[in-house]
């Protein structure tokens, strides 16, 4: 049962996927945006790359698809930065490490947590989609458990494993001077729901507690940075951590009740959170939730 939930949770997003990567990567813009001094997110196809600049050297937080590293190492130019030395990967989906192999091979440094080299190195299924096992040059040379820090640039850079919740290796990457925190895909916001991937160890219950926890460390001036989508604060993301709650709260009501996986997903308990335009249906929660409680 618990693999065909995971497997309908796939399908349900597998249709976004293929049509945006029919979108011809040739006419992807990378575009940027300054959001502290020496700090910018850039933004093109697949997960935003924050960016970490300055004297000592340049990080990227994500480098999105191979066919966009030319396109990457320019826009970090443009902001008037050092050619890129370090990498780091917030999870293992290919939409966030695909420029790994070109920056690898070019020498550059890439740091990740501990699951993230063992889910590229073994490869896997995300959103319906084959992953190859990773060239050698792609994969993370230096990795954690709980996390690591950069002192770069005037800055304290943490990166920190706080239990995961989109996948088994998410790390959260926070600039402890410039007030800014990078969430990888614990946070999205192009979307009504988050994407729980259980096939890649992901929990909803992981994901609730690494919310509350980066709740914690921010305030109301930090600025975040979504896996995909917009740039947010700590009040979106608070929301975006309630609904969770209340959605979790939902579907364990049902099942106490007695409903089955089936009959949760057709009574439709998230509609009043659905939204148009998002690619995690409420039905695909309902299902990662019933999944994580079964995890």
């Amino acid at each position: 049962m618990k693999r065909l939930a995971a497997f309908a949770l796939a399908s349900t997003i597998v249709l976004s996927a293929q049509a945006s990567a029919q979108r011809s990567l040739e006419e992807v813009e990378v575009t940027s945006e300054e959001i502290a001094p020496g700090v910018a997110v850039l933004y093109g196809a697949g997960g935003n790359i924050g960016v970490s600049y300055g004297e000592d050297a340049t990080v990227i937080i994500d480098d999105q698809f191979a066919e966009l590293t030319e396109k990457i190492e320019a826009a970090v130019a443009e902001l008037g930065a050092q050619p890129i030395k370090y990498v780091v990967n917030t999870h293992w989906h290919f939409d966030h490490v695909g420029g790994n192999e070109h920056f690898g091979r070019a020498g550059k440094t890439i740091f990740a947590h501990d699951n993230v080299r063992v889910r590229m190195a073994e490869g896997g299924t995300v959103v319906g989609n084959e992953t190859p096992p990773a060239a050698k040059e792609a994969l993370p040379i230096v990795t954690y458990g709980q996390g690591m820090r950069f002192h770069l640039n005037g800055d304290t850079i943490n990166l920190m494993y706080l239990g995961g919740g989109h996948t088994d290796g998410d790390s959260v990457v926070m600039w402890e001077d410039k007030n800014v925190v990078h969430m990888g895909d614990l946070y999205i916001t192009i979307t009504s729901f988050p994407f729980v991937d259980v096939g890649s160890g992901g929990n909803v219950y992981n994901m609730m507690g690494t919310l509350d926890l980066v709740l914690e460390m921010i305030d109301n001036d930090t600025k975040v940075i979504p896996g995909h989508g917009a740039m947010s604060n700590k009040a979106e993301l608070a929301a975006y951590r309630a609904m969770i709650g209340e959605a979790v709260e939902r579907v364990e009501a049902m099942r106490e009740e007695g409903a089955s996986l089936a009959d949760t997903v057709a009574a439709k308990p998230l509609a009043s959170f659905d939204r148009e335009g998002g690619f995690v249906s409420g039905d695909a929660f309902v299902t990662a939730i019933w999944n994580s409680m079964d995890d």
